[in-house]
């Protein structure tokens, strides 16, 4: 299951890093991926939105498993 998550977010990274940002992965447990916003993105005050609407949104479509997406 994390390489699923891996492999989608190697897919998502693309289009952060056009924006000076970037997301890293930090666990996946029971649903719920957490992942760090970096450069750019990470004191940005759309940041939530992008996990939510971005992220979490491509996770949940590509891998059933996936309940939601935090940022830490």
């Amino acid at each position: 299951m994390v390489e699923k998550v891996k492999q989608e977010l190697e897919k998502i990274r693309p289009m952060l890093q056009a924006d000076g940002g970037d997301v890293e992965f930090v666990e996946f447990v029971d649903g719920v991926v957490k992942v760090k916003l970096k450069g750019a993105c990470a004191g940005c005050p759309m940041s939530q939105m992008t996990i939510k609407n971005g992220v979490e949104k491509v996770l949940k479509q590509n891998i059933p498993e996936v309940t939601s997406v935090e940022s830490v």
